[in-house]
């Protein structure tokens, strides 16, 4: 089983270059395009933030991403997957996303994860994934949703979300038909309190559609986005749930530099990293020899 990281939190501590090679040596074996910096979204005023990064147009992104490539391959690492910049709600978002998959597509990644709209139903958000899945095809590129949650302020709890629920999320990848719409199964958001539901029910309930995973840890009511084995999620029925259903696909971390830095008590980059693998690889060997 290989495993993966997301690299957006390193690289906005370290640069992208650092990044990599840190996450090669710590013992990935593959990369996360993270490409939140491609549309970068101001919750206040609802609005994209131009703040000059090459992701941010095609003719600095298709470099700046042939430049990753050429290093993560010097390092022997590969690109397992990537993640589109979000919300979709956005028009300038939304307009960013065939970019984002060319880029997945010149890093080597298989798979690009694009958030559904959190308000819009399996139908309505079916729209965009299938204007989309033309040019998925075209650069031989799998999108895969992902089970969102929205906040109740008055019950301090998560409230549903476009696929919070194993139901929802069978239907928003069923009713597009198309073997490049695929499954990400993000485990901390599926072991939110107030959606009534857990990662290993989840699993269950896609079976195959399952080609993709966000893992992290939280205390099972808020999106801490922690390593795993830190907090409080079981992740022995998540693994035997990910076993059960024939789960081929990398373990890919999404837990961020800065919360393995605060969890190990460390300002070391190079340190911080190696925690990240080791949860990382601790839960594929789990995978591994379960039996």
């Amino acid at each position: 089983m290989k495993t993966s990281t997301e690299i957006n939190s390193i690289a906005c501590q370290t640069g992208w270059e650092r990044a990599l090679e840190l996450v090669a040596e710590a013992g990935f074996d593959c990369w996360d395009f993270s490409m939140f910096a491609m549309g970068v979204y101001s919750w206040q005023t609802g609005k994209r933030v131009i703040k000059g990064h090459p992701l941010e147009t095609r003719e600095t992104a298709i470099p700046f991403a042939e430049k990753l490539r050429k290093i993560a391959d010097s390092l022997g690492i590969t690109c397992n997957q990537s993640h589109a910049p979000f919300p979709v709600v956005c028009p300038e978002i939304r307009e960013l996303l065939p970019l984002a998959l060319e880029c997945t597509a010149i890093a080597g990644g298989d798979i690009c994860v694009i958030h559904p709209d959190n308000n819009k139903t399996a139908e309505e958000n079916a729209e965009m994934y299938r204007e989309l899945l033309p040019v998925a095809h075209k650069l031989g590129v799998k999108i895969a949703t992902e089970n969102m949650w929205n906040w109740d302020n008055s019950n301090d709890c998560a409230a549903p979300a476009a696929c919070s629920d194993g139901p929802s999320f069978k239907t928003h990848v069923d009713i597009v038909n198309d073997p490049f719409l695929v499954a990400c199964v993000d485990i901390g958001h599926a072991e939110m309190k107030g959606l009534e539901t857990d990662a290993a029910s989840m699993i269950r309930e896609l079976g195959p559609r399952v080609q993709a995973l966000h893992l992290h840890d939280n205390d099972k009511w808020h999106d801490l986005h922690r390593l795993p084995f830190s907090r409080d999620i079981e992740f022995g029925p998540i693994v035997t749930a990910l076993k059960d259903i024939g789960y081929d696909g990398v373990f890919t971390l999404e837990s961020g530099l800065g919360a393995a830095l605060e969890d190990i008590k460390s300002e070391d980059h190079a340190a911080g990293v190696k925690a990240m693998y080791l949860a990382t690889r601790k839960l594929a060997n789990m995978f591994e020899t379960h039996s």
